[in-house]
């Protein structure tokens, strides 16, 4: 007689637990191995602005300490052009591997996608948030022709000439032109937006061609300090403390008035949260030795969790998007 023992089949569950097991096992150790081996070779850090400019400057200290710490060179690549659009989309389009960073702003961040209106991507989507470097007040300096020596008599100046007083812009749409843009709207009179392309409305106005204008503090703390420019009110909500006695415009009679840059590391739609972490963790280590540099420059430094930097941009989008439909600036 035959004798036959019944062994029952193997259940779906019983299979797929192992395996499931097994796969988060490989997962967890391959991103252990992407994060301790992160940098294992350059890492190019784009900047969508000219050299010398304030997303410049703060990308080139920022990358500098990284290299150091990290032991592989941070490699600056500007790529100007179409408002930030171009160098933001040059992310966007590469590799997700950790090797080609965004030091963004709040531009091609959270205005752009309202200004222009064909836009090829969405920096929100297609971006990942890493950490924010640093908070930049934009400043309202006036050319010395200008008889108003506080931000009282700029407003009594503003009103006695209205439609008399041109002010500058770093083209249209910036936060440089909506600063201006929030201010005569607030006021109620009426005054001529001139656009540049980058730092040539400074010129013009150093040269009095332009009265006023709201500059990052960065731009213009040389001309301030030389008193070729005369600073009279920050945009932020709290004083900044690269020009301690500058009062706000919030301050002065315009509540909830607040107009800045921002700037901050953000990597391709798909970066691994490990390669996130490593950079933001060493972002935020390295930023309190930069903490007198930035602020007798103009910046604030601010690091912070990738999730709050996130919830930041999302916020800023939201408002500047209400703010640029009310101006009604659209890009060529």
């Amino acid at each position: 007689m035959r004798m036959f023992i019944a062994i029952p089949p193997l259940s779906r569950v019983s299979l797929c637990r192992p395996l499931a097991a097994l796969l988060t096992g490989l997962l967890l150790t391959t991103g252990a191995a992407i994060a301790q081996d992160y940098p294992a070779k350059p890492v190019r850090v784009v900047v969508a602005f000219t050299a010398g400019g304030t997303t410049d400057m703060l990308a080139r200290s920022v990358s500098q300490l990284l290299a150091d710490r990290l032991k592989q060179p941070f490699i600056i690549d500007n790529r100007p052009g179409g408002g930030g659009n171009i160098g933001t989309e040059n992310v966007v389009r590469a590799p997700a591997d950790g090797y080609t960073l965004l030091v963004g702003s709040v531009g091609p961040i959270a205005i752009n996608q309202t200004l222009y209106k064909n836009l090829a991507y969405d920096p929100l989507k297609d971006l990942v948030p890493v950490v924010q470097i640093a908070d930049v007040p934009n400043v309202l300096v006036v050319h010395p022709s200008v008889p108003a020596k506080t931000f009282e008599e700029f407003l009594a100046y503003v009103k006695a000439n209205p439609g008399k007083l041109n002010y500058g812009s770093t083209g249209v749409g910036t936060s440089s032109h909506l600063s201006s843009y929030m201010l005569s709207q607030r006021i109620g009179v009426e005054t001529l937006h001139v656009p540049y392309k980058g730092a040539n409305a400074l010129n013009d106005l150093l040269a009095g061609r332009l009265q006023f204008m709201f500059a990052t503090i960065p731009s213009v703390m040389p001309q301030i300090k030389a008193g070729k420019l005369r600073a009279l009110a920050v945009s932020s909500l709290k004083p900044s403390r690269s020009l301690p006695g500058v009062p706000t415009v919030a301050e002065k009679g315009f509540p909830g008035f607040e107009a800045g840059s921002w700037f901050g590391f953000f990597a391709p739609k798909g970066t691994p949260a490990s390669v996130i972490a490593t950079l933001n963790k060493n972002v935020n280590d390295i930023l309190p030795q930069l903490e007198a540099q930035m602020i007798r420059e103009g910046a604030d430094p601010i690091g912070g969790s990738a999730a709050q930097y996130a919830q930041f941009t999302q916020k800023e989008y939201v408002k500047w998007k209400a703010i640029v439909e009310s101006s009604g600036a659209a890009a060529e």
